[in-house]
């Protein structure tokens, strides 16, 4: 008892779904390597229901033993979902692989010959079928100054100058 009220037990873990429905996208401009460094961070859960969704098939994303053909699915939605266009030009996202950060599967890809960047157009509709609500949140980093911005479902386009 604290305080005369008896606090009650929170529930399992397991059974918790979380209040809101985001992914997070970070883009950043490698001036050393002339490329653009992305990544995408999606809840597990929602991930894997989408992903059943869209392609019908079995999904676990933590199972080592299922990796490659999971592999080839977070890289055919993501690249379905995000586009990224560099000073006009459509760039080609070249996937790298993907790993369990926490809660989420993070993602990640890579632009090459992008030896500077003056304004980056991001389409991000990740997810947006699966959840109304959705919500993207993009970061931008070129010289190391950060834009950022948030992208509610249905708006999916977002443009950076630098």
């Amino acid at each position: 008892m604290a305080g005369g009220f008896l606090l009650p037990s929170p529930a399992p873990v397991e059974n918790q779904v979380h209040p809101i429905f985001v992914s997070v996208t970070e883009i950043e401009h490698n001036a050393k390597d002339k490329t653009l460094e992305i990544s995408c961070k999606i809840f597990t859960d929602d991930f894997e229901k989408t992903l059943r969704q869209q392609y019908n098939t079995h999904i676990d994303l933590l199972n080592p033993k299922e990796k490659a053909a999971m592999e080839k699915l977070v890289s055919d939605y993501v690249l379905k979902h995000l586009t990224v266009k560099a000073d006009g030009k459509l760039t080609t996202l070249q996937y790298l692989g993907y790993e369990q950060q926490e809660e989420g599967i993070e993602s990640y890809y890579q632009v090459n010959n992008i030896p500077s960047v003056k304004k980056i157009e991001v389409t991000d509709n990740i997810l947006f079928e699966y959840k109304k609500e959705q919500i993207s949140i993009i970061h931008v980093i070129v010289n190391g100054n950060r834009k950022s911005t948030k992208l509610v479902n249905p708006d999916e386009k977002a443009s950076f100058e630098f």
